[in-house]
């Protein structure tokens, strides 16, 4: 059965206040320029209020142009669930967790619930029990480092043959598009340094994926 695979944008690790607003009007370009479902918003730890401030800041723009903003923030020991639904966002992001049926039950309504960081297909494998909305593979890490490519491409291939639930196979080069469009992942996501510093190269990205036959 063939599907369209979309985009999911994300942002810079530890986006502060500072940088939120520049961050916004590269989002609007952004998510013009292609089918983007999703944004993946990755904040730096403050307070709750300030973080709720950031998401409502964000939030409008990404939904105005029909994509999901999904919040992220790790190293933020207050109640992620609460900034997310108090701000106006579509859901919560989590890394490598540890109170997964906690976080579905109060992330009723729709909301979304997304799982990165899992080193290992165990760790994915109960992610996707607990009924999370999308496994993400691949990504930057914190530190900037990045994961063996090879090794992405290759969860990503088996988890897209055998598992319902979609995931977010992340592209840290433009070359990774294509292959991982390939494996029939529902969504390749875009890290941050191949959208944010020219917005407008999202729609190099659509073409990519539109080059990739159907599966």
């Amino acid at each position: 059965m063939s599907h369209t695979t979309r985009l999911a944008l994300l942002g810079p690790h530890g986006l502060d206040a500072a940088a939120t607003e520049g961050f916004v009007s590269a989002l609007r370009i952004a998510c013009g320029a292609g089918d983007v479902a999703a944004v993946i918003l990755r904040l730096a730890a403050t307070d709750e209020r300030g973080l709720i401030t950031q998401v409502k800041q964000v939030a409008p723009v990404a939904q105005e142009h029909g994509a999901a903003l999904v919040v992220a923030c790790p190293g933020f020991t207050g109640d992620l669930a609460a900034v997310a639904i108090r701000g106006g966002a579509d859901g919560v992001h989590v890394d490598k967790p540890r109170d997964l049926k906690d976080l579905r039950d109060r992330l009723r309504d729709g909301r979304i619930l997304g799982v990165g960081g899992t080193e290992t297909k165990h760790a994915a494998m109960e992610a996707g029990e607990a009924g999370v909305d999308y496994v993400m593979f691949g990504g930057l890490y914190p530190d900037g480092a990045a994961p063996d490519a090879e090794i992405v491409l290759s969860r990503v291939t088996w988890w897209a043959e055998i598992f319902e639930t979609p995931c977010i196979a992340v592209a840290t080069h433009v070359d990774a598009i294509g292959p991982l469009s390939a494996t029939g992942a529902e969504f390749i996501g875009l890290e941050s340094g191949l959208w944010l510093p020219v917005p407008a190269a999202v729609g190099q990205a659509q073409h990519a994926l539109a080059q990739v036959p159907a599966r």
